[in-house]
């Protein structure tokens, strides 16, 4: 059955965005979770329909939330090994391959994370993500692998999504990225909005007046004596879609083998067997190699460090960049 949810607004909820008074009012409910209810027409205020997140709330006003029951996921289980770095009743951690995707879409109805998670995880896993991404509290793109953490109930995934949208500081989210040339300064903070690139919707950009507030830190950890390419460590502060990819390109030091956000390079400066092995690297050079975060049901910190695969390896031993 779906749940009725009902709330006034006191004086202190004046002039407050409806979603953090909503979250704030509703605890059991993730930001996110009422967002999508507002998105599927979910939500009303003073008896009128909801449509903005950022609406400003104003003393008196009545709010109606229609919360249905979390969906059963469509997709079909699938015994797909996985590699899983840290497990518990509450979540687990894995470390996703490149070339997985993570839940089912359009081309790419099987073969994922999601049917995988379903014949591991069983009835457990959680429905509340939606029909498609059960479980799901954030992504890698296809072609990036390392550390995922999924929740495997109700409870854990309301409180692992809040933590990922809000709590920046309690989370820890390191990748290894090869990128072409050195860094200047060598470590340092790159910020900028990130929405869609207005010369091409299909790629992210870092824009001026639109997108989302975007924050990564990065470190130079070795560069190649000639300077070609580097090996850097980046830390997001925030989480948006392709932004280590858009943030090392914005500032002149895209992924090596990135095939969207790439530039081309005279791979003719390395040597043949360099060459083959730039050529042959079809994917960026992105892995997620750590991801530590406080357990949501006992407040313990889960660290974990996903294995860099075999193939990037080899990538940086060819470029002369180790760890």
């Amino acid at each position: 059955m779906s749940e009725n949810l009902t709330y006034k607004a006191t004086d202190e909820d004046e002039g407050a965005r409806l979603d953090k008074v909503l979250a704030t009012a509703w605890p059991d409910q993730s930001r996110s979770r009422i967002k999508a209810l507002i998105e599927d027409g979910q939500l009303s205020v003073n008896g009128a329909p909801a449509t903005k997140m950022s609406a400003k709330v104003k003393t008196g006003d009545v709010f109606d939330l229609i919360v249905p029951e979390p969906e059963m996921a469509e997709p079909v289980p699938e015994d797909i090994k996985l590699d899983v770095l840290y497990e518990d009743d509450d979540l687990l951690v894995i470390n996703k391959p490149a070339g997985m995707v993570v839940h089912p879409a359009a081309g790419n109805e099987s073969g994922t994370l999601v049917n995988a998670l379903l014949a591991h995880c069983g009835d457990s896993l959680s429905g509340i993500g939606g029909v498609k991404r059960p479980g799901i509290v954030h992504r890698l793109d296809k072609d990036t692998s390392g550390a995922m953490v999924v929740a495997k109930n109700d409870t854990a995934h309301r409180a692992l999504s809040n933590l990922f949208a809000e709590d920046k500081d309690n989370i820890d989210r390191a990748y290894i990225a090869v990128v072409w040339g050195v860094p200047k300064p060598l470590n340092g903070d790159i910020e900028g909005n990130i929405g869609r690139s207005p010369r091409n919707r299909k790629k992210m950009a870092v824009v001026k007046n639109a997108g989302k507030h975007a924050l990564t830190h990065y470190k130079t950890l070795q560069y190649r004596n000639d300077s070609l390419a580097s090996l850097v460590e980046c830390r997001l502060a925030t989480g948006r879609t392709h932004q280590i990819r858009v943030h090392m390109n914005h500032i002149g030091h895209s992924l090596v083998c990135d095939p969207v956000y790439g530039r081309n390079r005279t791979l003719q400066k390395f040597n043949l067997e360099t060459q083959e092995i730039l050529n042959a690297f079809n994917k960026q050079a992105l892995h997620a190699r750590t991801l530590g975060f406080l357990h949501p049901r006992t407040g313990k910190y889960i660290s974990t460090e996903a294995p860099i695969p075999e193939d990037l390896l080899a990538l940086m031993e060819a470029l002369e960049l180790y760890l």
